[in-house]
């Protein structure tokens, strides 16, 4: 396995591991917590400099409506859009906007994991 694909999958499951703690946990408590947030936001880089490792590898160029680029579009976008959600649920949102965000946040984990399983199935198959 060539050096940069490991570094990138890697960066990829550090995603995994940093988003899942944060939407699990902030799940089961409930409530959201500012470390929660924090895990969002890790998850986030990772993805973010995985997804970059991964486009520089690229033997194909990019196309948005290929399966899993539009599917990996829209889940780091998701991401993106719930850490800042979160950080602004965090310092300026009420008590109940920060016990009811947890019921937002499974559903962008799971959408995540879409072009996650995906391009492993792809990286198997190749």
């Amino acid at each position: 396995m060539p050096h940069t694909v490991l570094h990138s999958s890697i960066l990829i499951t550090l995603a995994l591991v940093f988003y899942s703690v944060g939407i699990w946990s902030e799940r089961f408590a409930k409530y959201l917590k500012p470390w929660h947030v924090i895990a969002f936001w890790a998850g986030f880089l990772f993805d973010t400099l995985g997804t970059w490792n991964m486009h520089i590898l690229a033997t194909k160029p990019f196309y948005l409506f290929e399966p899993h680029t539009l599917t990996g579009q829209i889940a780091i976008w998701l991401m993106f859009v719930h850490a800042i959600w979160a950080t602004v649920v965090i310092t300026k949102g009420s008590e109940k906007s920060r016990i009811g965000f947890h019921k937002y946040s499974l559903i962008v984990w799971l959408v995540w994991l879409i072009p996650y399983f995906m391009g492993m199935y792809l990286g198997m198959h190749k």
